[in-house]
Formats: structure tokens, sequence, C-alpha cells
């Protein structure tokens, strides 16, 4: 037998999933993250995951991976010095932007410090219209000159990003070649590289902050890698990036940026495939972990990709309050807290939930590692929701009086009311919170949020998938088997792909059509050599063409498919019409008598999607009757009192199983709480569908 396995690292748990690849049976495991160094925890969660099924390391095929590491790194600054060379007169554009108030009424406005200050930025004088052609030639003493000051200020990774380089990679290639060449210890990053496309902000942005984390993302997937090999694994390593494919363990040391939203993006690409599993085409994904929850849509079976993106917000929910990344990634919405994060009394005496959050050290109070502020973990074990003997399936005891202590000391007794109902207002407060942005995220899709079902995972997900779901008028709530840890399993049904970007602007009626296809075909090209350095060779492989678009004037581009083949002047009809109905869909409305152009141009060359059927093998008995557990006091939202609700095993359940709600379904890895008013089936591939009546 041969295996692949999936490693998600996240705020609080690092989640692990191994697939046998001949039979499509699956097993899961969860271990706390060491934040110390990630692999320890890693090594620790694959060790005892293999001996647990008698497996050994040299079985493994295929590890995928996903990381918190290049987020954490640019939010707690934990990156290297860096320096950035850029035409001169252009060393203040990370710190002018683009000059815009996320808050109009702030006059204390904070905005994000540059990840390379300013002594770090240096400028040499060149220039290349925006044809492509070369007016200033590149000042190579001047470039020698500014790199030896920052390699002498100790900078151990340079960012490079001249003005018009996205035309005409030359300059900033010679650049390139120079540093490797005179200073090979030092990391380079190329905005060609990186994001060769048009606006100078967003792309010096990017590279300086792909040249801020380069180092250590590159120290840690070799070490990580040199440590897997150490226990005996022979295999590839490929790495989940943002825009729920993946890429090379090479690809990733050389753009980590591309990782930014990694762990997430691999939960929904896991909700696209039970959304093919099942037949549900229009999905919600909702992800909710130790640390935060996040929602993105899925529309006929395709995730929504963008390429706006903000990294380390200083407004976390603010808009414009982070440092901008065009790189294309899945549209997820932070809609808010996760299971470790702390509940308290502001000075209003209002109930708040997070953003601080307890993480995995020292965790929630009921984890007994030293936390003693109540989290929306501790309200669900005070609530009745969580099993205090069987959390991580009996592995990790829950102290109920140290929540309820806790909960007591800074909710109940400031606000003069019961534990239970303090607790039940954190329960409220984060289903709220979630619905509402959950709701706001599809409305300004131009969607309907009561024609989207939900899956949930994470795992606090399933706990609080069903109130959420109520809210927001949700028809069907779908949990797959082992949904506390299935981003690790997107991880495993998702493609190998390759993006490039090509900045051409031109109005529709001029466009260079030689020039567009010479543009297309090196994309293409591209992306395949890409696919053959991975060993993607003699299988089906997909190609997908789209162009950033808008109307002439206007600042902001959406995203429209085009044709296959060679484009020619009839195919411009077909552009416009696709981009009229993907402008209708959005924004219910277009605008007659305004030019059409199209600005960015973007190649996606993917491998074949893995095929999977899943297969959980930890049932203990053939025997519905036995699923049946007891019962436990349970206090559901919208109820008086608690109640006796029936409390189910998520392993003794059979296919074709039904019932009504309430109940608790329970798991090694997570929980599911389904309230009043909803029908409970298990459908052919052992997922819980709540049908919401």
């Amino acid at each position: 037998m041969t295996y692949r396995l999936g490693i998600d690292i996240g705020g609080t748990f690092t989640d692990l999933v191994l697939l046998e690849e001949q039979t499509g049976n699956l097993f899961f495991g969860k271990t706390l993250t060491t934040y110390d160094n990630p692999a320890n925890g890693i090594l620790k969660g694959t060790t005892e995951l293999l001996e647990k099924r008698g497996i050994t390391a040299s079985q493994v095929r295929n590890i995928v991976h996903g990381t918190t590491l290049v987020t954490n790194a640019v939010i707690e600054r934990r990156g290297a010095k860096t320096g950035l060379i850029t035409t001169k007169g252009f060393e203040d554009v990370l710190e002018i932007g683009r000059e815009l108030r996320y808050d109009i009424y702030d006059i204390f406005l904070t905005v994000p410090e540059p990840l390379v200050p300013r002594n770090l930025r240096l400028g040499v004088a060149e220039r290349i219209d925006f044809q492509g052609n070369i007016i200033t030639p590149l000042d190579l003493p001047a470039v020698e000159t500014q790199v030896d000051k920052l390699v002498a200020e100790g900078c151990q990774s340079i960012a490079v990003c001249f003005l018009q380089s996205f035309t005409n990679p030359t300059h900033e290639r010679a650049v390139g070649d120079f540093i490797k060449q005179k200073y090979p210890n030092i990391y380079v990053s190329l905005s060609v590289d990186v994001m060769p496309e048009i606006r100078e902000y967003e792309r010096a942005s990017a590279t300086a902050m792909n040249a801020y984390v380069q180092p250590i993302t590159d120290q840690y997937l070799s070490n990580l890698r040199d440590r897997l090999h150490a226990l005996g694994f022979g295999g590839t390593i490929e790495i989940m990036i943002s825009s729920g494919r993946l890429t090379t363990l090479d690809g990733a040391r050389k753009t980590p940026i591309q990782l930014l939203e990694s762990g997430p993006a691999g939960g929904t690409m896991a909700g696209v495939f039970y959304g093919k599993l099942t037949g549900i085409k229009d999905l919600l994904a909702f992800d909710m972990g130790g640390t935060t929850a996040k929602a993105s849509m899925i529309f006929n079976l395709k995730p929504e990709i963008t390429n706006q993106f903000e990294a380390a917000r200083v407004m976390r929910f603010k808009k414009g309050s982070g440092l901008p990344v065009r790189i294309p990634v899945i549209d997820m919405i932070e809609i808010g807290a996760g299971g470790g994060s702390i509940a308290y009394v502001d000075k209003l005496g209002l109930l708040r939930v997070g953003p601080e959050s307890a993480a995995s050290e020292p965790g929630p109070a009921c984890y007994g590692r030293g936390g003693t502020r109540p989290t929306v973990t501790d309200t669900d074990l005070v609530l009745g929701y969580l099993n205090p003997d069987y959390f991580l399936g009996g592995t990790m005891q829950l102290d109920l009086e140290a929540a309820r202590t806790a909960i007591d000391q800074h909710i109940a007794k400031p606000l003069n009311i019961s534990i239970e109902a303090a607790a039940m207002g954190v329960h409220r407060i984060v289903n709220e919170n979630m619905a509402n942005a959950a709701r706001v995220h599809i409305l300004e899709k131009g969607h309907d949020p009561r024609l989207y079902s939900m899956t949930a995972f994470g795992g606090a997900g399933p706990v609080h998938a069903f109130g959420v779901a109520r809210l927001l008028g949700s028809p069907q709530v779908v949990v797959p088997v082992g949904s506390g840890v299935l981003s690790a399993l997107g991880f495993l049904v998702s493609p190998v792909a390759n993006e490039s970007i090509r900045s051409y602007v031109c109005s529709m009626n001029t466009i260079d059509w030689q020039r567009l296809n010479g543009y297309l075909a090196e994309m293409e090209a591209e992306g395949l050599a890409f696919l053959e350095q991975a060993g993607v060779v003699d299988l089906p492989i997909t190609i997908a063409r789209v162009a950033d678009m808008r109307y002439s004037g206007q600042g902001h581009e959406i995203s429209v498919e085009i044709p296959d083949g060679v484009l020619l002047q009839n195919s411009a009809l077909k552009i416009e019409e696709n981009f009229k109905k993907e402008y209708h869909l959005r924004y219910g409305k277009l605008i007659e008598g305004i030019g059409i152009e199209a600005v960015t141009w973007r190649v996606v060359v993917s491998g074949p999607v893995p095929e999977v059927i899943p297969r959980q093998v930890v049932a203990t008995s053939q025997n519905s009757e036995h699923a049946l557990k007891g019962y436990r006091k349970v206090l559901l939202a919208g109820e008086p009192l608690a109640s006796n609700v029936p409390v189910y095993g998520r392993y003794d359940l059979q296919v074709g199983d039904s019932f009504d709600g309430p109940a608790v379904i329970e798991e090694i890895e997570c929980t599911f709480v389904v309230g009043t008013n909803a029908t409970v089936r298990i459908d052919e591939f052992r997922n819980i569908v709540v049908e919401m009546h």
C-alpha cells in the first residue's frame, strides 16, 4: 500500500490526514501546534499517526503541507532584515501607497509600517516606458554601490522592483544576476517573478513581503524536508498556496508569499470536493478553528478567486488597513472568532469576543495549561456542547470547573448574570457576528445567502455551524467525516498548478492580437514547463485563461474568462459578452456608451484533480443502535432551560440513518451540535447532512 499525507498547521492544532491511495481509506491525526518550531509538531503528529496504523514513512509517497508561517511572520514582524532596490525617485512608494483612508472619520488613523524602513530603500537610475522600450539604461555602478550599502547594513534579503519592469524585465534580471554573483548567500526577490503586473505600489509591496519572509520560509521548508527524510520518507513534498492549488517545494521557497492563505485555502478546496461528491453546486465553506473563523463562497463548484488581498491589517476587519498583495487567493473573509478567542466585558459594560486568542499556549481555561480567561471553547463546554471526557477522542481531558470559574469571574459577576446566561451570551454573539459577516460577503457578490448550503469544518466549526446556518437561512448543512481536520484533506484533493501573468493594457477595439497571442503562448509554455518539473507528465492537463477587465476610466477590474485557442478580431465579441455577463451578475447593471478594456491576462495550467472516494475505517460496530451513546444536559440557543439531548457516536452511524434534532454527534476531531426543527441523515459517503425546516 502507498499513502499520501496532508498536514495543516493551524493557530492551535496541527491536523493530519493520511490517505490510503488504493482504497480511499482515511486516517486522521491532531496534535497541538508547537510555536517555537512548527516542524516539531509535524514530526510528532506524523510519527504518532504512522505508528498507530503500523505504517512506515517509506510507504508515504507524497506529503502536502499548508502552514500559517508566512502570515504569522508578517503579522508579528518576524521576517528577515530586508532592503529594496527601486527606480530612482520612487524610494517612498511603500510609504505613500495609494493615499487612501480606510476610515475617513478617524483623525488618529494608523497605517501599517512598511516592511522595509526608509534607510534600506535605495534607488538607482533606470527607466523603461509603458511599451517596454529602454529610455534610460540601468546604472550598473550605482547598483553595485547601493547593494553594497544594503549588505553592509546587515540585510539578509533584497527586493528589486523597477517602475515598468513588468513590460521589460531586463533591468531587474541584471540586478538579480549581479547580487547572486557577488553575494550568493543573500536572498533576492524580483518583482517580475513575484507579481509581474501593473501598479507599482502593489507590486513593490508584494515583492518586499516576499523578500521579507523568504529566508525563514526557505530555512523552515529545508529543515522540514531533512527531518522527514530522516524518518525514512523519500517521496515528494508539495505545498498548498493561497489560490487552492499546489506548488513544489522549490516553488514555495522561491515565492513564499503565495503561502499567505495556505491553510484556509485547503478548507475551501475540501468544500469543492464534497460539493462534487454530494451534488451540491453552491456552498458556503465555513471554517472555524482555534483562532479565527473564515468563510468562502463556492459557486457552481468553483471557488471565488480574487487578486485583491491584504496582509497584517492594522484594524482586523477594516479593508484598506493592511499591506496589499496582488496574488491569486481564494476570496475568504474573516467572519469572527475561533474556539480560543477570549470573551470579556469592555469598559462600557458590553460583552465582547476576540480578536485576542488564547491559542494553544496557554489555551482556554478548560485546557488546564495555565489559561485563566474565558474563551469560546470554555463557553461551549459549559453549555454542554462538548464532552470533557471525549475531547480529541478522550486523549485530552477538559476541566469543566476551570471553565465555569473563568466565565464566572470575568463575565457573569461583572454583568450580574448566571454562568449559563454568560456562556449563552458569548455563544450567540459569536454566531450572530459570523452570520452577519457571511451574509454581507455573499450579498456583495450578487448572490442570495438563502440559496447556499453550508459545509462546516475546523475544530470548532461543527459546534457553531447549525446556529450560523439557521441565522443565514441556509437550506442544508453538510459535515463530512473528519471535518475537524478537513483543511488537511483539502490539500490531498487539489491539483498541482501554475499561474502566469502579463499586464497588457488595451481597449477591446485596439488589441494587437498577434502580441496578445504571443503573451498567451508564453504563459502556457511557462505553466507546462512548471508541471513537467513537478513530475506531472502524461496526465490530463487543464488550461484556463482569464483577463482582468473594466470599463474605461474605472480603477478596479473583474476577472473574465476568455476563449481557448488563437484569438482573432472576432474574439473580442465573445470576450465583451463574458465581461458584461460577469459585470451584471456582480453589480446588477451595465454601463452603456463606455468602452471596455483589458488590463492583465492570466493563464492557469493545472494537473489533474486527484480522484478520491473517501472512506473512514474507525467504525466500532455495524449496528446503528449502538450509535446512541446516551443523553446530556445541553442548553440550546433560544431555549430557556437546558434539556436532555441525545448524544450519538459518529463512527457507529450507518449510511441511511435518519433522525430529528436536537442532537449532539461526537467524533474524535470535533463535535456537531444540531438544534431543533431539523432532520439529520447519513448519506452514502457517511457525511452528516442536516435538512433545515
